[in-house]
């Protein structure tokens, strides 16, 4: 009962989390779209309109790489605490959340690596370029 209490509790947070994050950047989209349409609506131009600029390609696989590393390190705390009751027989609720963490955390490492190989930091301003000549 105690492993399936643990399990719950850290999906729950997990999950919280998550749904916090999305609705705040839910509602900083909205409040994005109502100041441009506002402005739009008074006549401002475009092209004097300061749009938010995205995070760049080129330094997101950092941003994978790390998630990836801090699963991997929360899988392996979750395994050593599990490990003793799979040893007598069964997994347990911990060990078979260690295993989940431990593939998100390869799975988020390998993306970051993927992305760091085909987007290199000349690649992504050249991107950006050829697409403000095209407008």
């Amino acid at each position: 009962m105690e492993e399936v209490l643990t399990v719950l509790i850290v999906f729950g947070s997990g999950t919280v989390i998550v749904i916090v994050i999305g609705l705040a950047v839910y509602f900083a989209k909205q409040l994005e779209h109502k100041q441009i349409m506002a402005a739009i609506e008074k006549g401002t131009p475009l092209s004097e309109l300061r749009l938010p600029r995205s995070r760049p390609t080129s330094t997101k696989w950092i941003g994978h790489l790390t998630s990836g590393i801090v699963m991997l390190a929360i899988a392996l705390a979750f395994g050593f605490s599990g490990l003793p009751c799979s040893l007598m027989g069964g997994i347990s609720g911990k060990f078979f959340v260690a295993i989940i963490l431990c593939g998100l955390g390869i799975a988020s490492i390998i993306r970051g690596l993927l992305y760091r190989k085909y987007y290199p930091e000349g690649q992504a301003a050249n991107n950006n370029n050829k697409e403000n000549k095209n407008q």
